[in-house]
């Protein structure tokens, strides 16, 4: 604590230092000498693309990437080069991105690599070669490349190559030979071949500050230093052997450089990567300074001051204490040492300023805890991927803009899965984005281990998944099948419980038996039936027909569907099934659709036909006698000119009685044995719409009817007696003529249909019925019918009496 410090140098207003990150696990003999390397930001890996020690005409340059600790994550020892120039990475509003430059001096460019879609930039005038230096510009959600011909600048955009100036550039300049754009693309910088350094804003409307360098001799890295909320904007400048920071000042901080170095842009600093280290440059954060800086007065720097005192058992603690409390900045002292404790790199250092701000915190009845406890929450989990095994040198400010879910990608990525597991347990991640993400990737990577036999890992996964949330078997197991692991994919589905995402894997891995069964077991006819139709047109019909003979369940769903939408489909199936009475039926529904009677009795003889081999002789003989039915109608028609094929058997005697035709309605009545009962009630019906009473009446006599003259059945068939026929028909006087042939029973209700009070009541009387007699007496009014009611009463009194 007493060094902390030592390291720091002066530029400004601000301070900056260079912290030490690792020491490089790497074996490089030669350094970063003979390599090309690139860093990904935020403290993400190093890919290092060394060339070959002996070079020959079959020696391909290999490829490694690194952690930024040094620590081996992978190599691709077969490189192909092509006419790439150069190339760079940037981040754009639509995702990561990359511009090229090629031999033929031509830019193109795409804005998300995971949807590559190249864009080819416009010619720019006079440029042969590549340019002297060039950038990725981000404006306006629009991705621009800003390049430098000498000492001229063009915008390159989707249309059009536009020159620029600089504002305020010095005019000693011959030639830009590089250039700089901040993390955010809102700031510029220029060095020219004079040895000036121009800073600015990236749309060329203000000019920051220009800086003479004094070297003239073009850097090998240029790049930004500057934090997100700082107002000290600096630009670090890389040759050989210095580094140079620069900022609006005249004054610079210069490095000296012991070994090939690379800078790597960061949110909040620069990276420096050597050959045996890997250091961070920054600006000293406000807070810091505040309480690290010597002679501090800031309330931090007395609460640290506090805080030691404190545990000597010194009474200064107390001095320093009222000091603070006076000022009334206990909580902003509390506030600055928990804010330090994030940007600083070493654990000992953090604890010392959150025991001071626990210390504070003591001292203060309404300070809210939870930005103490989010810090060290951060702080434990930034530690632990900052470990050297680890190798992710994330600050505090490159964490919260990163996020956590990101962290746990990349974690997941290098496969770092126990550290992933533990950081969401912490963390109390939600399982679904936490915990079960990761278990799912794992698994995933887990089935492309051909060394192991199915049976192991698909145990293991088991056994490791359990019931985690939010895990699908299903993508485990197709990620299995991609790999070509057929049978350890089927293993896996059987841990999935739903079928839904059981079924359409199987079918794709062209096991459609087992993906019938699943989706009936499943009990969802919607499933069942898009894997019959897969299987249908997967299968020839043979087979199709054979395979569902064997599940009960989808032949019945198939006949179903076939029943609206595949009629010869159905017959199909009832032929390979020699369902003799389905088809029979089929043939018969079929023929109600035919126009033609030639084509209908065809249909209807093969359905005789099936009935027949299905031993239905019921059926068979009702076919046969429609067939008759039909044969007789059209010959009707033939000769009568009556419209009656297609006619029930009941509308066909009925179309007769109606039309006169008598004779040939007994001979149907006859030939089809229509019982008695029906065919009276027929003839009755037919009389009465036609107001034949004189035939109706010879009817009546020709024999006694087998319907009676007045019916009431509970189930209203064949209720049209002879006096209700004529009362509904209006003709009481017709009526009348059959209620002295009904009998004993009907006869009030007989009288009462007709509206005959008087044989009503006679009849009710004389059967000494006392409901009977009730019943009259509710039709009978007070004022018209006053003796009748009279002689009522009395003979309900004496039938009560008995």
């Amino acid at each position: 604590m007493a060094f902390i410090t030592a390291n720091w140098n002066p530029l400004g207003e601000a301070f900056y230092r260079k912290i030490e990150l690792y020491e490089m696990g790497w074996s490089l003999r030669d350094g970063l000498k003979e390599c090309l390397v690139a860093a990904a930001p935020y403290g993400g890996p190093i890919a290092l693309l060394r060339q070959p020690q002996r070079p020959s005409s079959s020696a391909r340059p290999q490829l490694e990437i690194y952690s930024s600790s040094g620590v081996n994550m992978a190599s691709f020892p077969e490189v192909v080069q092509n006419q790439v120039l150069e190339a760079k990475v940037f981040h754009s509003p639509y995702g990561t991105g990359v511009a090229i430059v090629t031999g033929a001096s031509r830019f193109t460019l795409a804005t998300n690599i995971d949807d590559l879609k190249l864009r080819r930039l416009p010619e720019v005038p006079g440029l042969q070669g590549a340019p002297s230096c060039w950038a990725v510009l981000t404006q306006d959600r629009q991705t621009k490349v800003l390049l430098a011909n000498g000492a001229d600048l063009y915008i390159l955009d989707n249309t059009s190559c536009t020159p620029v100036t600089p504002p305020g550039l010095s005019p000693q300049a011959c030639s830009i030979v590089n250039m700089a754009v901040s993390f955010s693309y809102k700031y510029l910088a220029l060095f020219t071949d004079s040895g000036h350094l121009w800073m600015g804003s990236a749309n060329f409307k203000d000019k920051l500050s220009e800086v003479d360098t004094k070297v003239r001799t073009p850097p090998k890295q240029m790049v930004w230093c500057r934090r997100p909320k700082s107002q000290q904007p600096s630009v670090v400048i890389m040759w050989d052997r210095l580094l140079l920071v620069a900022g609006e000042c005249t004054d610079t901080i210069q490095y000296t450089l012991d070994e090939e170095s690379v800078c790597v842009a960061e949110l909040d600093g620069v990276r420096i990567v050597g050959g045996s280290r890997h250091e961070l440059l920054q600006e000293v954060p406000s807070a810091c300074q505040d309480i690290f800086k010597i002679a501090s007065m800031a309330p931090g720097a007395l609460l640290l001051e506090a805080h030691k005192e404190y545990e000597k058992s010194s009474q200064k603690a107390d001095e320093y204490l009222r000091e603070i409390k006076e000022q009334s900045v206990l909580g902003e002292a509390v506030r600055q040492c928990v804010e330090a404790a994030g940007y600083e790199h070493e654990p000992e250092t953090q604890k010392t300023l959150l025991r001071a701000a626990s210390f504070g915190k003591c001292f203060l009845s309404n300070y809210p805890p939870e930005p103490f406890v989010s810090m060290c929450r951060d702080l434990k989990v930034l530690n632990s991927v900052r470990d050297y095994t680890v190798g992710i040198p994330l600050t505090h400010t490159q964490y919260k803009q990163m996020t956590v879910q990101v962290l746990i990608d990349r974690l997941v990525y290098r496969k770092l899965y126990p550290l992933a597991i533990e950081i969401c347990r912490y963390l109390k991640t939600p399982e679904y984005q936490g915990v079960s993400r990761v278990l799912k990737h794992w698994a995933c990577c887990k089935v492309q281990q051909k060394e192991e036999p199915d049976e192991s890992i698909a145990h293991a996964v088991s056994v490791k998944l359990g019931e985690a949330a939010g895990i699908s078997y299903s993508e485990i197991a197709a990620r299995a099948y991609e790999c070509g692991r057929t049978e350890l994919a089927i293993k896996l589905l059987e841990f999935e419980p739903r079928s839904g995402e059981q079924v359409p894997l199987l079918l794709k891995m062209k096991r459609s038996q087992l993906a019938l069964s699943k989706a009936i077991e499943s009990g969802d006819t919607d499933l069942v039936y898009t894997v019959v139709t897969y299987l249908k047109n997967e299968m020839n019909r043979g087979d199709f027909f054979m395979t569902l003979r064997n599940q009960p369940v989808a032949l019945s769903l198939y006949r179903q569907f076939c029943k609206h939408q595949e009629q010869d489909t159905l017959k199909d199936l009832f032929n390979q099934d020699d369902d003799h009475q389905e088809l029979g039926n089929f043939y018969v529904k079929a023929s109600y659709k035919e126009k033609k009677l030639e084509a209908r009795l065809s249909l209807l003889q093969s359905a005789v036909d099936e009935y027949n081999k299905a031993r239905n002789e019921f059926a068979a003989k009702a076919t046969e006698e429609e067939m008759k039915l039909l044969r007789f109608q059209r010959r009707l028609d033939e000769e009568k000119g009556e419209a009656l094929l297609g006619l029930s058997l009941q509308e066909t005697l009925h179309a007769l009685l109606t039309s006169n035709f008598h004779k040939q309605a007994e001979q149907l009545y006859r030939d089809f044995r229509v019982p008695d009962k029906r065919y009276w009630w027929l003839k009755l019906t037919a009389l009465a719409e036609k107001d034949d009473w004189e035939e109706m009446e010879k009817f009546a006599k020709s024999k006694k009817s087998p319907i009676g003259y007045l019916v009431c059945c509970l189930y209203n068939l064949y209720t049209k007696p002879f006096v209700e026929v004529c009362v509904k028909q209006h003709n009481k006087y017709e009526a009348k003529k059959y209620v002295s042939k009904v009998t004993p029973e009907q006869k009030v209700k007989a009288h009462l249909a007709i509206g005959d009070l008087e044989g009503a009541a006679e009849a009710a009387i004389e059967r000494r019925s006392e409901g009977e007699i009730s019943t009259v007496l509710s039709r009978c009014s007070p004022t018209t019918d006053r003796a009748l009611l009279e002689r009522l009463n009395r003979a309900r009194s004496t039938a009560a009496k008995k």
